[in-house]
Formats: C-alpha cells, sequence, structure tokens
C-alpha cells in the first residue's frame, strides 16, 4: 500500500494508528463508508472545510451521521458566520478530493475543531488521505497531531 501524506506524518510523529481499505463504489458518503468498515456510524469522522465571513477557512470532524450547526461552529471560531467552502475549491484548497479529504496533511494548516462526541471513544476513522482509506486513530492522538479544539459543533 502506498503511503498518504497522513500516513507519513502520523509515522514521523510516532502515532499508533492502523488503516482500513475498503471497496469504493458510486457512494463515496460517510454512513456508506461507516457500513463498509462494519463500523457504527459515531465512531466514523467526515472532515468538513468552511469559509468565515472573515475569509479565514476552518475545519470541522463530525460524526458521519450528524450534520454541523454552523451556529456552533462560527462560535466555536470565534466570527459571526460560516459557510461550507464549494466542493470544486475543496481540492485547490486543502490538496485533498471530496470522499479522501484527511485532517491531517492539508496543504495549508486550518483551525479546526472536532465534535466533542469524539470524547468517550476509545478511536474513531478519519480518512486516510484518498477514497476508499480510512485511519483508526485514537482520537487523543488525532486532537494532539492537529491541534484541534473539542467543541459542541454538530446539530440537534
Amino acid at each position: 500500500m502506498k503511503k498518504t501524506n497522513a500516513m507519513r506524518i502520523l509515522d514521523k510523529e510516532k502515532v499508533n494508528y492502523s488503516v482500513v481499505e475498503y471497496e469504493v463504489g458510486e457512494d463515496v458518503g460517510g454512513e456508506n463508508v461507516a457500513n463498509k468498515l462494519g463500523e457504527d456510524v459515531s465512531r466514523v469522522f467526515k472532515t468538513l472545510v468552511t469559509m468565515s465571513n472573515t475569509n479565514e477557512h476552518f475545519v470541522f470532524l463530525v460524526a458521519v451521521n450528524h450534520e454541523l450547526d454552523l451556529k456552533l461552529c462560527a462560535k466555536a471560531a470565534s466570527v459571526k458566520k460560516i459557510e461550507m467552502i464549494a466542493m470544486k475549491d475543496l481540492l485547490k484548497t486543502t490538496g485533498y478530493i471530496r470522499g479522501g479529504c484527511s485532517p491531517i496533511g492539508m496543504k495549508t494548516k486550518f483551525k479546526t475543531f472536532i465534535d466533542k462526541s469524539c470524547e468517550d471513544k476509545d478511536y474513531i476513522y478519519i480518512s486516510g488521505g484518498k477514497i476508499g482509506m480510512q485511519i483508526k486513530i485514537n482520537p487523543k492522538d488525532l486532537i494532539r497531531i492537529c491541534d484541534m479544539e473539542v467543541s459542541e459543533i454538530k446539530k440537534g
């Protein structure tokens, strides 16, 4: 298996993780990925990139069965308003494509937040940096490596 940027960074930082590959189909949505992994959707996190009213990018991680509450996200980021970036801008902004966007190893380091639902889990899955590849990691290690803030950012 060819290592992705995310894996090389984790190796360099001596973080314990494992890689799980899955069969790629038409649907790269997170709930479909969780089903292919045979995991609960609350353990599979998606990486979402946003733009604020101050023209800053922020990254948010939330379980695939939840949506971001953009008002809570703006509050966490201390800005007035946040919106999702256009899908066409994802690659040039992060270096990753939809379905393969990892919070680790983006082209630019953005302020990153993860939903507090990760705190009671001994492991979660995040994108490994390409479609068909997930990284299984302890959320505490992920938070440390990415210098994330833990916050309530999901709807409901």
